[in-house]
């Protein structure tokens, strides 16, 4: 679809919704191939979001092997939604069926990738901290979101407009893919280190002897994106409803550790270090979590392996996108990837570092 047909699909789109006369404010992009705009008419205003269909790899077909996987490329492997909106759709319906703040869907044109969405505001908790918002609260109000989420029963699809999204496990595939985009772009373009066969044969089977780790517990519905920017403060509503959510679509069923990783663990701002063992506590209470033991290695195995793809994608976004400005965040995402190493559970993956990745030491002390 051309440009100008684009433009041409949204008017219809808009007029059909009831919108068709409302101002239109564009937001600041993101790293995603979706762009957001805020629809004002009068005294209403809701968000457009605008996801082209073909601007993405193909998606995961349940049943896929790792091998068909692996031939439809990254967001089949990793288990990315990419620009289905019948996912996020799908998945805000979940959501606030279950009392959870997703932005409700408004009006959908799934065939061309359009959705009107309710607005939930612009304040990001990044945004309030430290000055309007107490960090210990705000993150604690979180950590009870994201174990009521867990708590939460969740089947194997949702549903949206009459079609239905597959909820996937995380499984060893995925993660094995995200873990490789360190050796892949972090070590090969920002670092200028090439792995020998026998080097990432290795990473693999040590990535993989750490991913037992995460049968400690039962899985639940992981969000996969759940930190700072991507929740919203709404004091007009009453407890976890007082948490807005935001870019879920990715979402698969997996081990709980991993959004609170997300949270606690921000690539893009510094979370105070004291809130870590509390707020970690917290959870294991309030999700009803068994093995507190078990619940923290597998945090540490979660936190390596997230903050490895994301050392990956902040590289590739700057060398494949021109986005620059990632680079500027790697010291910090080194030093949670660094910190995470030191859990005995990946004693092995830590000199495995050491002898074959020591330039992620060195932004980690930047």
């Amino acid at each position: 679809m051309t440009t100008s047909d684009r433009a041409s699909a949204m008017d219809a789109f808009l007029d059909r919704s009831g919108w068709g006369q409302a101002d239109r404010n564009p937001l600041a992009g993101d790293a995603s191939t979706r762009r957001y705009i805020r629809l004002v008419d009068g005294d209403r205003s809701a968000m457009l979001m605008d996801a082209p269909a073909a601007a993405e790899a193909p998606l995961c077909p349940p049943g896929a092997s790792p091998e068909e996987r692996a031939e439809l490329g990254y967001n089949a492997t990793a288990r990315l939604a990419g620009s289905n909106l019948v996912a996020f759709a799908g998945l805000s319906n979940a959501l606030c069926e279950r009392g959870f703040s997703a932005p409700k869907i408004l009006a959908a044109d799934f065939e061309h990738g359009f959705l009107v969405l309710e607005d939930l505001g612009d304040d990001l908790i990044a945004r309030l901290l430290p000055q309007q918002l107490h960090e210990g609260t705000i993150y604690a109000l979180a950590v009870d979101v994201l174990a009521a989420i867990y708590r939460s029963t969740f089947g194997d699809h949702v549903s949206a407009g009459g079609e239905d999204w597959p909820l996937l496990a995380y499984d060893e595939t995925a993660l094995m893919a995200e873990a490789d985009l360190f050796v892949d772009w972090y070590l090969a373009q920002h670092a200028g280190i090439e792995l020998s066969d026998d080097e990432r044969a290795e990473w693999h089977r040590l990535w993989s002897a750490a991913f037992k780790r995460l049968e400690s517990c039962a899985p639940g519905l992981v969000l996969r994106d759940f930190h700072a920017e991507n929740l919203l403060y709404l004091p007009d509503r009453d407890g976890e409803a007082s948490l807005g959510l935001l870019d879920f679509q990715d979402a698969l069923m997996g081990h709980p550790a991993y959004d609170l990783v997300s949270l606690l663990e921000d690539a893009r701002r510094n979370v105070d270090r004291k809130l870590a063992v509390p707020l970690k506590a917290r959870f294991v209470e309030q999700a009803g979590i068994s093995d507190p033991a078990g619940f923290d290695a597998a945090y540490a195995v979660l936190g390596a392996q997230r903050n490895a793809k994301i050392l990956g994608i902040f590289v590739r976004l700057a060398v494949r996108d021109g986005k620059q400005r990632y680079l500027d965040l790697l010291p910090r995402v080194a030093r949670h990837f660094v910190g995470d190493l030191q859990h005995p559970a990946l004693m092995e993956l830590n000199l495995w570092i050491k002898a074959h990745a020591g330039a992620v030491l060195l932004d980690a002390h930047k």
